[in-house]
Protein backbone atom coordinates (compact mmCIF):
# COMPACT_ATOMS: atom_id res chain seq x y z
CA UNK A 1 0.00 0.00 0.00
CA UNK A 2 1.22 3.26 -1.04
CA UNK A 3 0.67 6.33 1.40
CA UNK A 4 1.27 10.08 -0.24
CA UNK A 5 0.40 13.21 1.23
CA UNK A 6 -0.70 16.27 -0.52
CA UNK A 7 -0.70 19.92 0.74
CA UNK A 8 -1.06 23.50 -0.30
CA UNK A 9 0.73 26.46 1.42
CA UNK A 10 1.20 29.96 0.85
CA UNK A 11 -1.29 32.50 -1.07
CA UNK A 12 -4.18 30.53 -2.38
CA UNK A 13 -4.91 30.90 -6.06
CA UNK A 14 -7.02 29.51 -8.66
CA UNK A 15 -6.05 25.67 -9.92
CA UNK A 16 -5.11 24.82 -6.72
CA UNK A 17 -8.05 22.06 -6.82
CA UNK A 18 -7.48 21.15 -10.55
CA UNK A 19 -3.94 20.12 -9.18
CA UNK A 20 -4.82 18.04 -6.57
CA UNK A 21 -7.79 16.23 -8.85
CA UNK A 22 -4.44 15.78 -11.19
CA UNK A 23 -2.50 14.21 -8.66
CA UNK A 24 -4.98 11.90 -6.99
CA UNK A 25 -6.38 10.60 -10.20
CA UNK A 26 -4.05 9.96 -11.75
CA UNK A 27 -2.19 7.82 -8.88
CA UNK A 28 -5.49 6.28 -8.21
CA UNK A 29 -5.38 5.42 -12.31
CA UNK A 30 -1.96 4.12 -11.52
CA UNK A 31 -2.44 2.29 -8.18
CA UNK A 32 -6.18 1.97 -7.64
CA UNK A 33 -6.69 0.05 -4.04
CA UNK A 34 -3.09 -0.34 -3.52
CA UNK A 35 -3.05 3.97 -2.82
CA UNK A 36 -4.08 5.63 0.12
CA UNK A 37 -3.76 9.47 -0.12
CA UNK A 38 -3.88 12.14 3.21
CA UNK A 39 -4.84 14.96 2.81
CA UNK A 40 -2.63 17.62 5.44
CA UNK A 41 -4.63 20.47 6.48
CA UNK A 42 -3.65 24.63 6.12
CA UNK A 43 -0.31 23.77 4.61
CA UNK A 44 2.63 23.49 6.09
CA UNK A 45 1.07 24.39 9.81
CA UNK A 46 -1.16 21.05 9.34
CA UNK A 47 2.33 18.99 8.35
CA UNK A 48 3.23 20.09 11.91
CA UNK A 49 0.20 19.77 14.12
CA UNK A 50 -0.58 16.73 12.64
CA UNK A 51 -3.47 17.94 11.02
CA UNK A 52 -4.28 15.22 8.87
CA UNK A 53 -7.12 13.22 6.97
CA UNK A 54 -7.54 10.41 4.71
CA UNK A 55 -8.69 11.14 1.45
CA UNK A 56 -11.51 9.10 0.12
CA UNK A 57 -12.10 9.25 -4.08
CA UNK A 58 -15.35 11.42 -4.06
CA UNK A 59 -13.40 13.80 -2.42
CA UNK A 60 -11.59 14.89 -5.67
CA UNK A 61 -14.33 15.03 -7.74
CA UNK A 62 -16.55 17.90 -8.91
CA UNK A 63 -12.95 20.56 -7.84
CA UNK A 64 -11.76 20.74 -11.32
CA UNK A 65 -13.44 24.39 -11.18
CA UNK A 66 -13.30 25.17 -7.67
CA UNK A 67 -11.33 28.29 -6.73
CA UNK A 68 -9.71 28.46 -3.35
CA UNK A 69 -7.86 24.81 -2.25
CA UNK A 70 -10.03 22.54 0.26
CA UNK A 71 -7.48 21.22 1.73
CA UNK A 72 -6.97 25.15 3.27
CA UNK A 73 -3.64 26.70 3.32
CA UNK A 74 -1.23 29.44 5.46
CA UNK A 75 1.70 30.79 5.34
CA UNK A 76 4.87 29.44 6.90
CA UNK A 77 7.68 32.12 6.49
CA UNK A 78 10.78 29.50 5.47
CA UNK A 79 13.12 32.24 7.59
CA UNK A 80 11.19 30.60 10.60
CA UNK A 81 11.12 26.92 9.69
CA UNK A 82 14.04 26.60 11.81
CA UNK A 83 13.22 29.18 14.66
CA UNK A 84 11.50 27.60 17.57
CA UNK A 85 9.16 30.09 19.31
CA UNK A 86 7.50 30.60 22.50
CA UNK A 87 5.50 27.36 21.75
CA UNK A 88 8.78 25.71 22.17
CA UNK A 89 8.31 23.80 18.87
CA UNK A 90 10.95 22.31 16.53
CA UNK A 91 8.61 22.55 13.05
CA UNK A 92 11.35 20.53 10.93
CA UNK A 93 11.63 18.10 13.72
CA UNK A 94 7.71 18.12 14.13
CA UNK A 95 6.98 17.88 10.31
CA UNK A 96 9.53 14.76 9.91
CA UNK A 97 7.51 13.23 12.99
CA UNK A 98 4.26 13.88 11.38
CA UNK A 99 5.44 12.08 8.04
CA UNK A 100 6.65 9.32 9.86
CA UNK A 101 3.66 8.64 12.17
CA UNK A 102 1.51 8.54 8.95
CA UNK A 103 3.76 6.33 7.50
CA UNK A 104 3.82 8.74 4.50
CA UNK A 105 6.15 7.34 1.45
CA UNK A 106 5.81 10.53 0.01
CA UNK A 107 4.49 14.29 0.37
CA UNK A 108 3.14 16.54 -3.03
CA UNK A 109 3.76 19.89 -2.15
CA UNK A 110 1.73 22.51 -3.58
CA UNK A 111 3.31 26.16 -3.53
CA UNK A 112 5.03 28.97 -4.36
CA UNK A 113 8.61 30.56 -3.71
CA UNK A 114 8.66 30.29 -0.14
CA UNK A 115 6.86 26.64 -0.01
CA UNK A 116 9.45 25.07 -2.56
CA UNK A 117 12.10 26.81 -0.34
CA UNK A 118 10.67 24.61 2.53
CA UNK A 119 9.97 21.39 0.47
CA UNK A 120 13.61 21.44 -0.73
CA UNK A 121 14.75 21.87 3.56
CA UNK A 122 12.06 18.23 3.81
CA UNK A 123 14.27 17.08 1.24
CA UNK A 124 17.51 17.64 2.29
CA UNK A 125 16.38 16.26 5.76
CA UNK A 126 15.31 12.59 3.74
CA UNK A 127 11.26 13.30 3.28
CA UNK A 128 10.34 12.05 -0.58
CA UNK A 129 8.76 15.07 -1.90
CA UNK A 130 7.62 16.20 -5.51
CA UNK A 131 6.46 19.63 -5.93
CA UNK A 132 4.57 21.55 -7.69
CA UNK A 133 4.46 25.38 -8.69
CA UNK A 134 1.73 27.57 -8.29
CA UNK A 135 1.41 31.30 -7.78
CA UNK A 136 -0.33 33.97 -9.82
CA UNK A 137 2.71 36.20 -9.88
CA UNK A 138 4.78 33.47 -11.76
CA UNK A 139 7.94 34.25 -10.15
CA UNK A 140 8.56 30.68 -9.41
CA UNK A 141 12.47 30.14 -10.58
CA UNK A 142 12.34 26.88 -13.58
CA UNK A 143 8.88 26.80 -14.44
CA UNK A 144 7.84 29.15 -18.22
CA UNK A 145 4.79 29.04 -16.37
CA UNK A 146 2.75 28.58 -13.10
CA UNK A 147 -0.60 27.69 -12.38
CA UNK A 148 -2.85 30.45 -11.30
CA UNK A 149 -0.87 33.08 -13.42
CA UNK A 150 -3.65 33.44 -16.19
CA UNK A 151 -6.50 33.33 -14.02
CA UNK A 152 -5.35 36.51 -12.46
CA UNK A 153 -3.91 38.02 -15.80
CA UNK A 154 -8.01 37.34 -16.69
CA UNK A 155 -9.34 39.28 -13.54
CA UNK A 156 -6.58 42.09 -13.99
CA UNK A 157 -7.67 42.77 -17.65
CA UNK A 158 -11.06 43.02 -17.12
CA UNK A 159 -10.94 45.10 -14.56
CA UNK A 160 -8.70 47.32 -16.67
CA UNK A 161 -11.21 47.02 -19.30
CA UNK A 162 -14.33 48.26 -16.77
CA UNK A 163 -12.17 51.09 -15.81
CA UNK A 164 -11.73 52.24 -20.05
CA UNK A 165 -15.28 52.89 -20.49
CA UNK A 166 -15.43 55.00 -16.81
CA UNK A 167 -12.08 56.45 -17.73
CA UNK A 168 -13.49 57.36 -21.02
CA UNK A 169 -16.78 58.87 -20.29
CA UNK A 170 -15.08 60.99 -17.58
CA UNK A 171 -12.04 62.29 -18.76
CA UNK A 172 -10.07 60.99 -16.29
CA UNK A 173 -6.83 59.56 -15.31
CA UNK A 174 -6.54 56.34 -13.44
CA UNK A 175 -4.19 53.71 -11.85
CA UNK A 176 -5.08 50.24 -11.50
CA UNK A 177 -2.93 48.72 -8.48
CA UNK A 178 -2.42 44.79 -9.44
CA UNK A 179 -0.39 42.31 -7.65
CA UNK A 180 2.86 41.99 -7.81
CA UNK A 181 5.33 42.87 -4.88
CA UNK A 182 8.80 41.79 -6.12
CA UNK A 183 8.29 41.01 -9.66
CA UNK A 184 5.78 42.07 -12.40
CA UNK A 185 4.60 39.32 -14.58
CA UNK A 186 1.14 40.05 -13.52
CA UNK A 187 1.11 43.66 -14.41
CA UNK A 188 3.38 43.58 -17.62
CA UNK A 189 0.51 40.93 -19.21
CA UNK A 190 -2.74 42.51 -17.56
CA UNK A 191 -1.38 45.90 -18.85
CA UNK A 192 -0.76 44.99 -22.14
CA UNK A 193 -4.06 42.69 -22.61
CA UNK A 194 -5.84 46.24 -20.96
CA UNK A 195 -4.15 48.60 -23.04
CA UNK A 196 -2.79 50.40 -19.99
CA UNK A 197 -1.06 53.66 -21.19
CA UNK A 198 1.51 53.44 -18.55
CA UNK A 199 3.35 50.19 -16.63
CA UNK A 200 5.22 50.23 -13.54
CA UNK A 201 7.09 47.17 -12.47
CA UNK A 202 9.32 46.22 -9.57
CA UNK A 203 12.19 45.78 -11.96
CA UNK A 204 11.99 48.67 -14.13
CA UNK A 205 12.20 52.28 -11.47
CA UNK A 206 9.99 55.17 -13.14
CA UNK A 207 10.70 58.70 -12.74
CA UNK A 208 7.34 60.47 -11.97
CA UNK A 209 8.77 63.29 -14.39
CA UNK A 210 9.04 60.60 -17.19
CA UNK A 211 5.27 59.23 -16.29
CA UNK A 212 3.93 63.13 -15.95
CA UNK A 213 5.65 63.94 -19.05
CA UNK A 214 3.76 60.48 -20.96
CA UNK A 215 -0.13 62.10 -19.75
CA UNK A 216 1.13 65.17 -21.11
CA UNK A 217 1.74 63.91 -24.57
CA UNK A 218 -1.69 62.41 -24.29
CA UNK A 219 -3.31 65.10 -23.61
CA UNK A 220 -1.37 67.61 -26.26
CA UNK A 221 -2.68 64.33 -28.76
CA UNK A 222 -6.27 64.79 -28.06
CA UNK A 223 -6.79 61.68 -25.80
CA UNK A 224 -9.33 62.65 -23.09
CA UNK A 225 -7.84 59.93 -20.23
CA UNK A 226 -4.97 57.69 -19.18
CA UNK A 227 -4.49 54.22 -17.68
CA UNK A 228 -1.97 53.35 -15.07
CA UNK A 229 -1.08 50.13 -14.65
CA UNK A 230 1.03 49.75 -11.36
CA UNK A 231 2.56 46.71 -9.76
CA UNK A 232 1.91 47.08 -5.91
CA UNK A 233 5.78 46.71 -5.68
CA UNK A 234 6.52 49.25 -8.18
CA UNK A 235 9.46 51.87 -7.00
CA UNK A 236 10.97 54.80 -7.79
CA UNK A 237 14.19 55.88 -9.24
CA UNK A 238 14.84 57.50 -6.03
CA UNK A 239 13.83 54.38 -3.78
CA UNK A 240 15.94 51.78 -6.22
CA UNK A 241 19.14 53.49 -5.16
CA UNK A 242 18.16 52.92 -1.44
CA UNK A 243 19.30 50.14 1.20
CA UNK A 244 16.78 47.45 1.83
CA UNK A 245 16.70 49.08 5.41
CA UNK A 246 16.20 52.91 4.23
CA UNK A 247 13.72 51.47 1.69
CA UNK A 248 11.29 49.91 4.11
CA UNK A 249 12.10 52.82 6.48
CA UNK A 250 10.91 55.29 3.74
CA UNK A 251 7.67 53.43 3.09
CA UNK A 252 6.83 52.75 6.94
CA UNK A 253 6.84 56.95 7.03
CA UNK A 254 4.77 56.77 3.52
CA UNK A 255 1.40 58.86 4.51
CA UNK A 256 -0.20 57.40 1.71
CA UNK A 257 -1.77 53.44 2.14
CA UNK A 258 0.03 52.26 -1.15
CA UNK A 259 2.11 53.72 -4.15
CA UNK A 260 -0.97 53.95 -6.19
CA UNK A 261 -2.53 56.51 -4.04
CA UNK A 262 1.17 58.40 -3.53
CA UNK A 263 1.33 58.30 -7.31
CA UNK A 264 -2.44 59.71 -7.68
CA UNK A 265 -1.20 62.46 -5.28
CA UNK A 266 1.82 63.29 -7.26
CA UNK A 267 0.67 63.45 -10.45
CA UNK A 268 -2.68 65.55 -9.54
CA UNK A 269 -0.07 67.96 -8.02
CA UNK A 270 2.61 68.16 -11.06
CA UNK A 271 -0.52 68.23 -13.88
CA UNK A 272 -4.29 69.31 -12.00
CA UNK A 273 -5.63 66.16 -13.23
CA UNK A 274 -8.41 64.24 -12.25
CA UNK A 275 -6.60 61.36 -10.68
CA UNK A 276 -8.79 57.90 -9.38
CA UNK A 277 -7.32 54.75 -7.98
CA UNK A 278 -8.85 51.12 -8.24
CA UNK A 279 -7.21 48.37 -5.67
CA UNK A 280 -8.41 44.94 -7.12
CA UNK A 281 -6.42 43.55 -4.07
CA UNK A 282 -7.95 39.55 -3.32
CA UNK A 283 -10.00 39.73 -6.45
CA UNK A 284 -6.84 38.67 -8.31
CA UNK A 285 -6.70 35.54 -6.75
CA UNK A 286 -10.35 34.02 -6.41
CA UNK A 287 -12.76 32.42 -8.46
CA UNK A 288 -13.01 29.87 -10.89
CA UNK A 289 -9.34 28.61 -12.94
CA UNK A 290 -9.25 29.59 -16.99
CA UNK A 291 -9.20 27.20 -19.14
CA UNK A 292 -5.56 27.64 -19.95
CA UNK A 293 -4.65 27.32 -15.58
CA UNK A 294 -7.03 24.20 -15.75
CA UNK A 295 -5.31 21.91 -18.59
CA UNK A 296 -2.30 23.26 -16.79
CA UNK A 297 -2.85 21.91 -13.61
CA UNK A 298 -3.88 18.95 -14.54
CA UNK A 299 -0.69 18.40 -16.24
CA UNK A 300 0.96 19.38 -13.58
CA UNK A 301 -0.41 16.88 -11.24
CA UNK A 302 -0.61 14.06 -13.66
CA UNK A 303 3.33 14.62 -14.16
CA UNK A 304 3.62 15.35 -10.16
CA UNK A 305 1.89 11.60 -10.16
CA UNK A 306 4.45 10.02 -12.26
CA UNK A 307 7.47 11.27 -9.93
CA UNK A 308 5.69 9.72 -7.54
CA UNK A 309 5.20 6.66 -8.83
CA UNK A 310 8.30 6.77 -10.32
CA UNK A 311 10.14 7.16 -7.07
CA UNK A 312 11.58 10.27 -8.99
CA UNK A 313 12.08 12.76 -5.12
CA UNK A 314 13.28 16.03 -4.71
CA UNK A 315 11.89 17.68 -7.98
CA UNK A 316 9.52 20.30 -9.15
CA UNK A 317 7.67 19.82 -12.07
CA UNK A 318 7.88 22.28 -14.66
CA UNK A 319 6.51 23.59 -18.11
CA UNK A 320 9.38 24.60 -20.58
CA UNK A 321 8.31 25.79 -23.93
CA UNK A 322 5.72 23.27 -24.75
CA UNK A 323 6.79 20.30 -22.15
CA UNK A 324 6.78 19.06 -18.70
CA UNK A 325 9.78 18.53 -17.11
CA UNK A 326 11.11 18.01 -13.77
CA UNK A 327 13.38 20.38 -11.83
CA UNK A 328 15.63 19.79 -8.85
CA UNK A 329 14.41 21.30 -6.22
CA UNK A 330 18.24 22.32 -5.49
CA UNK A 331 18.04 24.85 -7.96
CA UNK A 332 14.41 26.36 -7.97
CA UNK A 333 14.60 27.14 -4.16
CA UNK A 334 15.35 30.71 -3.05
CA UNK A 335 15.26 32.14 -6.34
CA UNK A 336 13.11 34.35 -7.72
CA UNK A 337 11.75 34.63 -11.87
CA UNK A 338 11.74 38.28 -11.80
CA UNK A 339 11.08 40.16 -15.46
CA UNK A 340 14.05 41.03 -17.42
CA UNK A 341 13.70 44.60 -18.45
CA UNK A 342 14.55 43.58 -22.01
CA UNK A 343 12.28 40.97 -22.15
CA UNK A 344 10.31 40.55 -25.73
CA UNK A 345 7.06 41.05 -23.88
CA UNK A 346 8.51 44.83 -22.39
CA UNK A 347 10.43 45.66 -26.01
CA UNK A 348 7.00 44.77 -27.45
CA UNK A 349 5.29 47.05 -25.12
CA UNK A 350 7.32 49.89 -25.93
CA UNK A 351 6.73 49.43 -29.68
CA UNK A 352 2.95 50.38 -28.90
CA UNK A 353 4.00 53.61 -27.23
CA UNK A 354 3.35 52.55 -23.32
CA UNK A 355 5.62 54.01 -21.20
CA UNK A 356 7.39 52.33 -18.00
CA UNK A 357 8.07 55.23 -16.11
CA UNK A 358 11.61 55.20 -17.03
Amino acid sequence: MKRIGILTSGGDCQGLNAAIRGVAKALYVKWGDKVEIYGIQDGYRGLIEGNVRHMKREDFSGILTLGGTILGTSRQPFKKMRVIGEDNVDKVKAMKETFKKMKLDCLAILGGNGTQKTANLLSEEGIPVVSLPKTIDNDVWGPDMTFGFHSAVEIATTVLDCIHTTATSHGRVFIVEIMGHKVGWLPLYAGVAGGADVILLPEIPYKIESVVKTLEQRNKAGKRFSILAVAEGALSLEESKMSKKEFKAARMEMEHPSISYRLADEIGQMTGQEIRVTVPGHFQRGGSPCAYDRVLSTRFGTAAAQLIADEHYGHMVALKGTEIVAVPLSEVAGKLKGVPVDCEEVRSARDLGISFGD
